[in-house]
């Protein structure tokens, strides 16, 4: 008997110990109130609860409370019967103020523990300059005004730096009950996108704007990157919407007509106007080590060792963090000798976007193998950036890397031995310097009609080097001429430009980088256009590039299919995945366009 009872108690000191590991304590309220108007404060706790404390609200009016309600739940599942108190306290506030206030974690006791709710903070904004009548009044026909349901388009900048990136916000704001329909966005054409996480279920909160009480949603933002200067204009965009709309009933009717409330669905179409980006280009006087980035960066290398054996590996990681155009961080160029076998670095990204814009880290490791045994120096990493707060260009530098390089168990002695590498002076010893000299058994043959010296073949060594050189003066005359002309050299080396580009791209798609694939055709395609027209990137637009390309007679059809190839990346750097096979062809079009552009414009 003492046994049965000795156990009943540990059960259910077990059961009350596991149920207060799970008690949970929360405090809940708007987000945002009216100035004028009541709101309930509550406080939830999933046990019975005793000894509430609630420290004093001197911003608030408590007109009522507290007032407790229990309710109790329970299920069976699998054969196991399970249960649950929820016990609420409400309190009825009113505002005395306009502005945030906080309130304060409340506390309550549950089978003797102390549980602390969450704090809250709450925004009272000021009354609907309408008035609640005229904010409830629909007209007789069911026509929404502008005022009373719209979206808004909001730019954080105006004014920015190439390659300095922007927030843009797609809000709506409504006094209706609606739902969204259809969403047509701007392209963003000219800018790299990238979209800020939100959540799945998008709640409306209420905000004031022009002296109205709104429920407001944020629909999109994005963090916006221009890729030329000039003037960029980000087009408007469509929105689909259904209102749900209350209809007054036509005078002369029961009175009891007040009680039935007559509702019909209204369509209507939002829209956002256009804004226009003015987008400056970088100062001059940039860093021989500037690639490209924007915003305000750290840089760290460390080496893996600085003592290795010949055909061991050595690596070097440098790590770059900031905020700022981190995807578009080229790699910083880190020289190894010449002796050196150099593989292909080791990239990663550790990227967060926010509102803040984006941020993040990128590591690449690099790794190369020594040959030869000797001391080495690897020269400092250097890496420079473009910083938007100070407006000028800032370098980071690491130190040099002093490298002592062994020879490894697998070499021999007559191996290749180098020493000191950063000295030009230095002896090298190649297995033995002096070769075996035959020094005995030699023939002689004797000169006769076969002499060299005035025959035919004596002066045309003289005559072929002298037309040679004759032709080699005129064409680099023709050549020194050409240079000159730095449209026409720009023209001609488009081909090659736009190939060397599209290599790269042929590798990010076999890596699988589909954002990264496509901004590298893209940016092959400006390139190679800037360079064909002799028109800057800055000024390049799909207008004026049409009316270039039909006055060098370039087909109609072949025209379009540079435009189709232009906006498939615009669009695929903000639309869903794309399938690989529509890279794959993406590839194929753009090489192909680049080829027929080629045989038609021939300078």
């Amino acid at each position: 008997m003492r046994k049965l009872i000795f156990l009943f108690i540990l059960m259910l000191t077990v059961g009350v110990a596991t149920k207060a590991a799970d008690v949970t304590f929360k405090a809940s309220a708007p987000q945002a109130v009216v100035m004028g108007e009541q709101f309930r404060l509550t406080f939830t706790v999933n046990a019975e609860g005793r000894d509430l404390r609630v420290q004093e609200m001197p911003d608030f009016d408590v007109l009522m409370g507290p007032s407790q309600s229990t309710s109790y739940s329970s299920s069976w599942v699998n054969g196991k019967s399970t249960s649950e108190t929820t016990v609420t306290y409400t309190y009825v506030l009113m505002p005395k103020k306009e502005g945030t206030f906080n309130i304060a974690p409340a506390t309550i006791k549950v089978n003797g523990s102390n549980y602390t709710s969450n704090g809250l903070a709450i925004k009272v904004l000021p009354a609907d300059k309408a008035g609640k009548q005229e904010a409830e009044t629909t007209t007789a026909s069911g026509a929404i005004s502008n005022d009373r349901l719209f979206v808004k388009m909001d730019v954080s900048k105006r004014s920015v730096f190439e390659q300095e990136g922007f927030l843009v916000t797609f809000k709506v704001y409504s006094l209706e009950n609606f739902s969204i329909t259809g969403l047509k966005y701007p392209e963003f054409e000219g800018f790299l996108v990238q979209e800020v996480e939100l959540p799945q279920e998008k709640q409306l909160t209420l905000e004031n704007y022009n002296g109205r009480n709104y429920q407001s949603a944020v629909m999109r933002q994005v963090i916006l990157y221009p890729q030329r200067s000039g003037k960029i204009t980000i087009e408007g965009g469509k929105y689909d919407a259904v209102v749900r709309v209350r209809m007054q009933q036509a005078g002369g009717g029961s009175i009891f007509d007040s009680f039935f409330d007559s509702y019909r669905d209204v369509s209507k179409v939002l829209t956002t106007s256009p804004v226009t980006i003015d987008v400056k280009p970088l100062p001059s006087g940039k860093p021989a080590s500037f690639s490209g980035a924007v915003g305000t960066f750290s840089m760290t290398a460390d080496i893996s060792s600085n003592n290795v054996k010949t055909d061991e590996a050595v690596t070097i990681k440098v790590k770059i963090t900031g905020n700022g155009n981190v995807k578009l961080v080229k790699n910083p160029e880190v020289v190894f000798p010449n002796d050196f076998d150099v593989y292909d670095p080791k990239v990663e990204m550790d990227i967060k976007t926010t509102t803040a814009g984006v941020s993040g880290s990128k590591t690449i490791e690099y790794m190369a193998i020594p040959r030869y045994a000797g001391d080495f120096e690897i020269p400092a990493i250097a890496f420079s950036y473009f910083d938007i707060k100070s407006g000028s260009y800032k370098t980071i530098k690491s130190e040099p890397y002093k490298l002592h390089v062994e020879q490894g168990k697998g070499g021999s002695g007559s191996s290749p031995v180098v020493s000191n590498f950063s000295n030009k002076e230095s002896v090298k010893y190649l297995g033995k310097d002096i070769r075996y000299l035959k020094t005995k058994d030699f023939s002689f043959i004797e000169g006769g009609d076969g002499i060299f010296f005035g025959s035919f073949m004596y002066y045309l060594c003289y005559i072929v080097p002298a037309i040679l050189f004759i032709v080699f003066f005129f064409i680099y005359r023709k050549q020194v001429k050409e240079n000159a002309d730095i449209a026409l050299v720009r023209t001609k080396k488009a081909n090659k430009m736009a190939v060397r580009r599209l290599k790269n791209a042929g590798k990010l798609m076999k890596e699988n980088k589909k954002e990264e694939f496509y901004d590298e055709v893209l940016r092959a395609l400006w390139g190679y256009l800037s360079d064909k027209l002799s028109i800057p990137q800055s000024d390049l637009t799909k207008d004026n590039v049409e009316i270039e390309l039909a006055k060098y007679g370039v087909d109609e059809s072949l025209t379009n299919e540079f435009m189709d190839i232009l906006n498939t990346c615009e669009f695929a750097r903000y639309a869903p995945s794309q399938a690989s096979d529509a890279m794959d062809k993406l590839y194929e079009l753009t090489v192909d366009a680049i080829g027929k552009m080629e045989n038609t414009i021939k300078k």
